[in-house]
């Protein structure tokens, strides 16, 4: 079981291009800003939007081939669907939810009934088979969203923000019992969400979009301690820069250099954790490092730290203690400074 696809996908200046491949088993995350094309890449694959070239093929079956003229309605496709806003039906009870899909595929009302009950149960739903969808909280909803996708049993499971519906109170326990729900099923799970915490929760290996192209992928841990953009990085709470070594020396992009104690030459990223870089009054003396004047553009206290933004020529942000963060102010000039040992590198 796999699913492989190249989709091209154009919608006036926006273009998605994306190669993927996810095999069945395994939870993969579609991480991005928003505008990076997340959603259009899964309603792409579920047959709600056309592709402009490429092809998509699930366990061998050809669902989209743009050069050969195939495209398979998204009934036909053995593909289910958590939408963001879920769209349970309102008027319909938490069972009838769940057999819809059942009955759209030829079972008798009947069969359909007993389940869908059955997949309630296994939700621990049991007992709200026949309130109305209206009445359900977050994530009794998403629950049930969720039982009426893999009723049907998909080849393929596209989730979209699967917790977006959910109030931050519900939403650990909930990614808990959405990990061992996922854990169950064999074919190919993928998720499209915004949010780190829920993406490393629950998936395998992250595929990170940005402007309609894959930037980076790879397992959680690895994507984040080799960030390939701005976001990541973010993401992950570190500096990034880009620019050339040569010499012990890298010459940043954007101004600037910094000493490094590897010795790489070319194109690289260069990562520096904000807890490795100190801020200090008085120029420093001692062994060598990186050391440069800057100003305090922003103090962000984060519980026991505080993430300190410098303008300087390179802007970094610094990691210090809450004590020490009330010692500065914002406006105030600073040095900087940054052993190269606590330089990484990487080719860029």
């Amino acid at each position: 079981m796999s699913l492989v696809a190249h989709l091209r996908v154009v919608r006036d200046a926006f273009a998605l291009d994306v190669a993927l491949s996810v095999e069945g088993g395994e939870t993969v995350a579609v991480l991005g800003p928003n505008g990076s094309g997340k959603t259009t890449l899964l309603h792409a694959l579920a047959g709600l939007v056309p592709l402009d070239a490429g092809q998509v093929r699930l366990d061998g079956l050809v669902l989209d081939d743009v050069a050969a003229g195939v495209a398979m309605p998204t009934e036909r496709r053995p593909v289910a669907v958590v939408f963001q806003d879920l769209l349970l039906f309102p008027h319909l009870s938490a069972l009838e939810n769940v057999a819809f899909g059942l009955r759209c595929r030829g079972r008798s009302t009947r069969d359909a009934r007993r389940a869908a009950q059955a997949w309630l149960d296994r939700m621990e739903l049991g007992g709200f088979a026949n309130v109305r969808a209206t009445t359900l909280s977050g994530g009794q909803a998403q629950r049930v969203a969720l039982a009426r996708a893999l009723a049907v049993e998909p080849k393929l499971l596209l989730l979209d923000e699967p917790l977006a519906a959910v109030d931050v109170q519900g939403r650990a326990q909930l990614r808990r019992d959405l990990r061992q729900h996922l854990a169950t099923f064999d074919g190919v799970r993928l998720l499209v969400t915004h949010d780190p915490v829920e993406a490393f929760a629950l998936a395998d290996r992250v595929i990170v979009l940005e402007e309609g192209s894959v930037v980076q992928a790879g397992t959680p841990a690895a994507v984040t301690a080799r960030p390939r953009s701005r976001w990541v990085a973010n993401l992950a709470g570190v500096n990034l820069f880009r620019g050339r070594a040569a010499g012990g020396r890298v010459a940043l992009d954007g101004g600037g250099e910094l000493v490094v104690a590897e010795p790489i030459a070319g194109d690289v990223f260069v990562v520096v954790h904000p807890r490795a870089v100190a801020l200090l009054r008085g120029k420093p003396d001692g062994s060598p490092r990186n050391v440069w004047q800057g100003r305090i553009d922003e103090i962000d206290p984060e519980g026991a730290v505080a993430r300190v933004r410098v303008a300087s020529t390179p802007a970094i942000v610094a990691e210090i203690t809450a004590a020490s963060a009330e010692t500065f102010a914002v406006g105030e000039h600073v040095w900087v400074s940054v052993k190269a040992t606590e330089v990484t590198l990487y080719p860029a």
